[in-house]
């Protein structure tokens, strides 16, 4: 079932878990139904800044409370969570502010942050300010580009095989990169 089908279908409370679990494609998704009517644009946003403000402060929380646990032990031993600590030791304020906004770091950032010695309320603050502007950045994108979206996809309608073979070239692609880097991780 495509994102856009179970945010159809469960509405904003699919949207809300999916900010926290995948973040802007379903922000993004959000927007796109609002722009349709299918969800109340406001409803969108409030899901979306709730769901990402929800799962970062968990996050948070695990890395503060557990910290010592095996699981987050192994967690800490990822090259990420090195980037993202190395990140944050930099410009801490900017970065609470900005890691959602990141490829690669927006799941382990709360829990490396978790691990420092920042206070809890100075993350919650800077936790919800960032909530708020990628929530309402990513269905307000969502929302604007309907249109373009929609004369898009009205206008080039590709047949039930050209679909197929476009998503084994994206599979494709991504295994091919994930290998990629995976080689360079272990070469370097």
């Amino acid at each position: 079932m495509s994102a856009e089908a179970i945010i159809a279908r469960y509405g904003l409370a699919a949207l809300f878990l999916g900010a926290g679990l995948e973040g802007e494609t379903v922000v993004v998704t959000g927007g796109l139904l609002a722009h349709r009517g299918l969800l109340p644009l406001a409803g969108a946003m409030v899901a979306a800044v709730l769901g990402s403000f929800t799962a970062d402060q968990l996050l948070f929380l695990v890395g503060r409370r557990w910290r010592n646990h095996p699981r987050v032990r192994r967690i800490m031993q990822r090259p990420a969570f090195a980037k993202a600590l190395a990140a944050f030791e930099r410009r801490p304020t900017g970065f609470i502010l900005g890691f959602r906004f990141l490829y690669g770091l927006r799941t382990i950032s709360p829990i490396a942050i978790g691990t420092t010695s920042v206070a809890q309320r100075k993350y919650l603050a800077l936790n919800a300010v960032a909530a708020l502007v990628w929530g309402i950045g990513f269905t307000t994108a969502g929302y604007l580009f309907g249109d373009g979206l929609e004369a898009l996809f009205h206008r080039y309608r590709p047949s039930g095989t050209t679909v197929v073979l476009a998503g084994l070239a994206l599979t494709a692609l991504v295994m091919i990169v994930a290998r990629v880097r995976r080689w360079r991780r272990k070469n370097a």
